[in-house]
């Protein structure tokens, strides 16, 4: 595990989140938990969805009365629709509540090989979808891919060609929902909340492999993540771009 601190330094530009609504699917872990302390330090309220009350109700706790939160699951649109009706208005969206399966072609099931499709990227098709007439004209939509769909790290091609897939979507989005501003970002592996829970020794391989991969030679916290999205929320020039807070994985 990192021994660095996390901070909630949200970084420069940040005022422009000030009295702003920023909506978190995802947000009660992870890196969304990280972008939601760094936009209620710049002055953001924030509104955190995810599947599990427990988990959304601590973190909200924690951050204090900028939060709220309600469930959503973003594979069953009829729950994205009840999740943003409520809202009057959506300044920036970011959607990292994602649950899928990873492997070879020749080891998954059809239905493990289209679950990165279905929840990853059509999840985050429809939540754009539903929030896009609530979206302010000087808002953004922030995609979440992953450095795999430029480098695939191993043998996972529905999962690099959804991430890949994503970065394209965040390109169509960006043309369509104008002055709207549509990024994407596309870390590598990061040391945090989704690793966590998997096998130890797993989990050290793959940490391993990544440091040797990479131009830094070690994982992303999920803070530099996060301040990556947060810069992207309110860089106002920048739409229809990936931006990759992966440590030069990509240029190995």
């Amino acid at each position: 595990m990192s021994s660095r601190t996390p901070s909630t330094d949200p970084g420069p530009g940040t005022p422009a989140l000030r009295g702003r609504t920023v909506v978190l699917i995802g947000g009660g872990s992870g890196i969304g938990l990280r972008v939601a302390h760094q936009a209620v330090a710049a002055g953001a309220e924030v509104v955190l969805g995810g599947r599990t009350p427990a988990r959304l109700a601590a973190a909200a706790q924690v951050l204090g009365p900028a939060a709220s939160w309600r469930t959503v699951d973003t594979t069953d649109r009829a729950s994205l629709a009840a999740f943003f009706a409520p809202l009057e208005r959506v300044d920036h969206l970011f959607t990292s509540a994602a649950s899928y399966r990873v492997g070879p072609m020749l080891g998954l099931s059809d239905e493990d090989a289209e679950s990165p499709f279905v929840s990853k990227f059509w999840g985050q098709y429809h939540a754009v979808r539903h929030a896009a007439p609530k979206l302010a004209a000087d808002g953004s939509v922030v995609l979440m891919s992953g450095a795999a769909g430029a480098r695939p790290p191993a043998p996972a091609p529905a999962y690099a060609a959804c991430n890949a897939a994503i970065e394209g979507l965040g390109r169509g989005l960006a043309v369509e929902l104008a002055p709207v501003r549509v990024n994407v970002v596309s870390p590598g592996t990061v040391d945090g909340n989704l690793w966590a829970g998997r096998p130890a020794a797993d989990r050290e391989a793959a940490f391993a492999q990544y440091r040797r991969d990479t131009l830094l030679h070690r994982l992303a916290t999920e803070d530099e993540i996060a301040q990556a999205v947060v810069f992207l929320f309110t860089n106002g020039f920048t739409t229809g771009s990936t931006l990759y807070p992966d440590g030069g994985y990509t240029l190995r």
